[in-house]
């Protein structure tokens, strides 16, 4: 390939990686008044969906191991967003399903949702927005990655601290 001369589309993956980035790190920056990480962002929404979910259940839809998901929920327990209640069904798992101040958090999180997908597009007009949401949802889709879910819960709890994407951790 000519880099002085690239076909056209040839930079499309450095393309995503950069508004990627520039898209968590500003969607970060939007939460950070509410004390919270896109994470517990994610999170409250997947739990938004469903009547109650099993830590595992929950992990499962995240992609990620159980495990990593403790430390978080214990976070988000403590700040009031999320309760663990006892599954009826089976003794040896909580349920978890959001408090009325985490749905509360969700709806500022919505807003706030709306404003920067409002600001990161504003290049773009209604039919253009449409169609860049279907061509990524193809990529995505062929990517193999869960809809709705951003693939950094893999490596959840496993992150460096300076990672603006990742829940702060409790001190002792």
């Amino acid at each position: 390939m000519d880099l002085a001369r690239p076909p056209k589309g040839a930079f499309s993956a450095l393309l995503l990686a950069q508004i990627g980035a520039h898209a968590a790190k500003k969607f970060a920056e939007r939460l950070a008044p509410l004390k919270l990480a896109p994470a517990h962002a994610g999170i409250l929404r997947r739990l938004s969906l469903s009547s109650a979910l099993s830590q595992r259940e929950l992990a499962a839809q995240l992609g990620m191991h159980a495990s990593r998901l403790v430390g978080v929920i214990d976070e988000m327990q403590s700040m009031g967003l999320v309760v663990r209640e006892g599954n009826t069904g089976d003794r040896r798992t909580n349920s978890l399903r959001l408090t009325d101040q985490g749905n509360e958090m969700l709806g500022q999180i919505r807003i706030i949702s709306q404003q920067h997908n409002e600001d990161l597009c504003s290049a773009l007009n209604e039919e253009e927005r449409v169609t860049l949401t279907s061509l990524l949802q193809r990529i995505a889709d062929q990517q193999g990655l869960i809809r709705g879910v951003h693939p950094g819960y893999k490596t959840l709890g496993s992150r460096n601290a300076g990672d603006p994407g990742a829940p702060r951790r409790r001190q002792p």
